[in-house]
């Protein structure tokens, strides 16, 4: 490698470089200003319930409101960013968020507040948030170039980490002097820098060749496309047992303010602000991180440390000592979560990026949720301490799933690859939803290549599948051995325009070298036939009257399956 992609490297890599970008930049600023507001209405929420109630599960429950929608919408959420105006749905779902946060301050001046309402709020900010974060997180990509990616990652950690450094300290000075009417209040104002930032910026959308998926449909494609991807599959089930264990230390850290160090909403601040600046620590850390270290490997030391860390949290009595061990767990958790998301952005081609970053958000905030359930009830049952060297024996224990589902390499990002042209179509009465349409593709294979095209079959099998494929089959002529014969189907017309043009570059590059491994003269032979075609015998009018007509797409390049 010469100095100068060298250079070029370590310039895209370093963390503010996205920040020379006006619209992230912009962006990026009201987004800790929100994220500010955020903490402090948790530390408000958090606080207010253990003066309402002794109960150690309703206080955990609070985290689990607020962390519990992104579990439950989080795939038709990622849906909504791919199929519509990213920006608007941001704007929309931030004033989901502004309405509950604005609820709960009147509420609370009132003095109507109880413990139910107060989880119901929290359970619609958090929804408001579930909707925000797929759009937000899939747009970066379209604010800053594919180099700079990973720094952008990164930097929207540390917009969230500076948030939990500060804002739980200022949370509990604000509780402490004025209530936590005054948490609600704050939160509700700083979300308008961000709403404002989003209507002003100009965003540039791509025009659409083909017709928008229905939600459903969406919904699906998404689901199919994360099962038959086993890197993304890994990493949502590394990211969901990491949020299980390691949850406890956000959901317990009330208590262990209270319990543990016998403090107030000074000291609950303080130690959620020690936590918060441990995590800013390892997002600025996270480009040497992954220079130096494998995934496997740097995923591995981070449960490592915060296990030992979450120990110390449990056995210290000293606030100074259990800031320092909650530093340590911060950074390591806020590496291992960059990680997990770098790895699903850079694996996810675009037309998916906010279904695959919603089950990212699924995944950690339902294993926060799940957990935080869990270790409120342990802590009822045993104590907060037990409850945190439960958590620590569990951490230190995760590595071992790197023995079953190592951590995928993480590379540069898989780009897009070019739009085809439409195959040709002599039936005048097919329409977009006509179906569902059969793919045959005949390839002659020499015999001492059989064993090698088989097993390149098999990725094609997953590359098909999760672009929208299904009764994926390869057959072997019994009386030409080497005439193998591919076979899936596509339920639409319109489904297989999307599945032919949702392949990546790898995946085109794929589909290229099991089509060298056929021989002859002739092209391999493609088939696509209509498997009910009664709809294509009626007459060219009624056919017409009864579906809708597919636009032209204006593209070149290219034959493909």
């Amino acid at each position: 490698m010469t100095e100068l992609p060298k250079r070029q490297m370590q310039a895209a890599d370093g963390i503010t470089a996205p920040l020379r970008h006006s619209i992230f930049r912009r962006i990026w600023l009201a987004s800790l200003l929100s994220n500010l507001g955020l903490l402090i209405q948790a530390v408000g929420a958090a606080w207010a319930m253990t003066q309402m109630t002794s109960s150690a599960d309703k206080v955990a429950l609070v985290q689990t409101a607020l962390m519990l929608p992104v579990m439950l919408i989080a795939m038709p959420a990622g849906a909504i960013a791919d199929m519509y105006d990213r920006r608007v749905v941001a704007l929309l779902s931030l004033s989901i968020a502004l309405s509950g946060a604005s609820a709960l301050t009147a509420l609370s001046w009132f003095g109507l507040i109880n413990p139910q309402t107060l989880l119901l709020l929290c359970f619609v900010v958090g929804s408001g948030n579930a909707l925000f974060g797929p759009a937000w997180q899939s747009s970066v990509s379209e604010q800053v170039p594919a180099e700079t990616l990973p720094s952008a990652v990164a930097l929207n950690g540390i917009s969230y980490n500076i948030a939990r450094s500060f804002g739980p300290a200022i949370g509990g000075i604000v509780v402490a002097a004025a209530g936590a009417v005054a948490a609600f209040a704050a939160n509700a104002v700083l979300y308008l820098p961000l709403l404002i930032v989003l209507f002003l910026w100009k965003r540039v959308t791509e025009p659409q060749h083909l017709p928008r998926e229905r939600l459903n449909r969406a919904i699906v494609s998404g689901v199919r496309y994360i099962t038959n991807s086993p890197p993304i599959k890994i990493v949502l089930t590394r990211t969901f047992v990491t949020g299980l264990v390691g949850g406890s230390v956000s959901a317990l850290m009330p208590l262990v303010a209270r319990d543990l160090l016998h403090g107030g909403a000074e000291t609950y601040g303080i130690m959620l602000g020690a936590f918060g600046m441990g995590a800013v620590v390892g997002a600025l850390n996270i480009g040497q991180v992954r220079r130096q270290m494998s995934g496997e490997s740097a995923v591995r030391a981070c449960a490592i440390a915060m296990g030992g860390a979450i120990a110390a949290v449990a056995v210290s009595r000293e606030p100074v000592l259990t800031a320092a061990a909650l530093v340590v767990a911060g950074a390591s958790w806020m590496l291992a979560v960059a990680l997990f998301n770098i790895g699903v952005q850079l694996s996810a081609p675009r037309w998916v990026a906010g279904r695959s970053l919603a089950a990212f958000q699924a995944s950690i905030a339902g294993g926060i949720a799940i957990g935080s359930w869990g270790w409120g009830h342990l802590t009822d049952a045993a104590g907060v301490e037990t409850a945190l060297l439960t958590s620590a024996v569990l951490m230190l224990a995760t590595p071992l799933l790197g023995l079953f589902w190592r951590m995928p390499r993480i590379g540069a990002r898989d780009e897009d690859a070019e739009m085809l042209a439409d195959p040709e179509v002599r039936l005048e009465t097919l329409t977009p939803r006509s179906g569902p349409l059969v793919v045959e593709i005949e390839y002659r294979v020499a015999q001492d290549d059989a064993r090698a095209f088989h097993h390149v079959m098999q990725d094609v099998q997953l590359s098909r599948q999760r672009n929208g494929a299904y009764g994926w089959s390869i057959a072997r002529d019994i009386a030409d051995p080497e005439l193998w014969t591919e076979r899936y189907h596509c339920p639409t017309w319109l489904d297989y325009l999307r599945q032919r043009n949702r392949p990546t570059q790898s995946e085109r590059a794929l589909h290229q070298r099991a089509i060298d491994f056929h021989m002859g003269p002739d092209p391999v032979r493609i088939r696509r036939m209509l498997e009910r075609p009664f709809g294509s015998v009626r007459t060219k009018e009624a056919e017409h009257a009864a579906n809708d007509v597919l636009p032209v797409v204006a593209s070149a390049a290219g034959s493909s399956t």
